[in-house]
């Protein structure tokens, strides 16, 4: 990424990216159209309910993974093949570490994590079931994560979409036969969910074992690094606490959505899986500004990373403006994918609607956090989305529960912290001058913007 045309890497690294994140988000949403149309209300909104706890785990490790990205990347473009060697097998080894330490704490805390989720009795056992499943495999997904994001960092977007088709077609599958033929209900969603992810994780763990390149992976050079682990967990743990923190926070979100029963429940579940289809391409391109900005620095060219950031941004906002459209014409069908109920209908239609014109918003703020995460600036992004997500999302939660209590103004909470990170990014980005103070291991800045 560091020669040739700008737009056409992002475009050709990012577009794979979409496509496999596009069947990673299959998992979860098969698993919510399955339950909803072939078990009940009750499930879709337990199985739906479950992503802020699943999340504020998983976020932490992928905080992580991303530091471990950074760290790989920038060598990777420096030529710096020991150290690429070095990052690689750090990374396999914190992950093998904290697989055992999530499913652990995933598996022992559930119950409480629901009950502070405010979660109705009539979801709560099934809620619980799901969890607790998911966790226990853990392990598959955070290796599999780890594993593309090695690949991803030095150039390889490809072969990890492959292996996501592949698992996600397997969930599909094993969803349908362990639901409608097995009838196992919540548990058969989770268990198949599980093995499409342990799946994924064995098909990449291959591909690195046989790469050729400073990245492959030899067994027994998986062990603690002291140096390296450090500067990952220095890149690493503020996009993690960021992400794990803002994920917990919405715990509480989920808390307050709960707060009108089920039928809301299962809407917002349903907005939420359309939202999270709608904003691949967006966080495709972020990821793909974050190498992009990574490499470039690596190599020392300070203003091709920001010319990169610049187009990145452009084509956020032109592909989301794009995708707004037809999910706000056709939402009532949209949401009828996950129950046919109508209640569950109206309600996911009123979160689309007033929530996506402000989809336009989050093009600023995860494009400039990628970029900065990519020159290794990981504490103001944290800062910056801890403050708007966390902070301002909880004061105006609390404040508007208790003036204005409906669904809708509890979902604006997302489009105004939204608007909030989006303000302190442009700021940050424009006038902190922070490109002054990215190097890498003080190798030189060929060019200054």
């Amino acid at each position: 990424m560091t020669g040739g045309s700008i737009w056409k890497h992002i475009l050709s690294f990012a577009f794979p990216l979409m496509i496999g994140n596009l069947f990673q988000q299959l998992y979860n949403t098969v698993d919510s159209v399955v339950v909803g149309n072939f078990v009940g209300k009750q499930a879709l909104a337990a199985v739906g309910s479950t992503g802020p706890i699943m999340n504020t785990l998983i976020g932490f490790f992928l905080g992580l993974s991303a530091g471990a990205g950074v760290a790989v990347s920038q060598a990777y473009g420096a030529k710096d093949e020991k150290r690429v060697h070095d990052a690689v097998h750090a990374a396999l080894f914190l992950t093998l570490v904290l697989s055992a330490v999530f499913t652990v704490v995933g598996v022992a805390f559930v119950p409480g994590m629901l009950r502070l989720m405010s979660t109705p009795e009539d979801v709560m056992e099934g809620a619980t079931l799901y969890l607790r499943i998911y966790f226990a495999g853990v392990s598959g997904l955070m290796l599999y994560n780890i594993g593309s994001g090695i690949l991803r960092a030095v150039g390889d977007s490809t072969r990890p979409l492959y292996f996501l088709i592949f698992s996600a077609v397997t969930n599909t599958a094993l969803d349908l036969l362990f639901v409608i033929v097995f009838r196992m209900g919540i548990a058969g969603v989770a268990v198949a969910t599980v093995v499409a992810q342990f799946l994924s994780a064995i098909l990449v763990t291959v591909i690195l074992v046989r790469a050729r390149g400073s990245y492959r992976v030899i067994l027994k050079d998986i062990r603690f690094d002291k140096a390296m682990i450090g500067r990952i967990v220095s890149l690493g743990v503020p996009a993690g606490i960021q992400q794990a923190i803002t994920s917990f926070s919405n715990v509480f979100v989920q808390g307050y959505i709960n707060y009108f029963g089920s039928a809301c429940m299962a809407g917002w579940s349903s907005y939420g899986k359309i939202d999270q289809f709608v904003m691949l391409p967006l966080t495709s391109i972020a990821l793909a500004s974050t190498t992009f900005v990574g490499q470039n620095l690596g190599a020392g060219d300070i203003g091709r990373a920001k010319k990169g950031t610049r187009t990145a941004l452009l084509m956020s906002e032109v592909i989301t403006l794009i995708l707004m459209i037809p999910v706000m014409t056709f939402a009532e069908p949209l949401v009828g994918m996950f129950s046919q109920d109508p209640d569950v209908i109206q309600n996911g239609a009123l979160f689309i609607h007033f929530v996506t014109p402000f989809y336009l918003l989050c093009c600023v703020n995860q494009i400039y956090a990628g970029a900065l995460r990519g020159a290794g600036d990981t504490k103001a992004p944290m800062l910056i989305m801890l403050g708007s997500f966390v902070v301002f999302r909880q004061i105006y939660l609390f404040a508007i529960s208790r003036t204005a209590n409906t669904m809708i103004w509890i979902g604006m909470g997302y489009p105004f912290g939204w608007i909030v990170a989006s303000t302190a990014f442009l700021i940050y980005y424009h006038f902190s001058h922070w490109e002054s103070r990215c190097t890498y291991l003080g190798v030189r800045k060929r060019k200054k913007d």
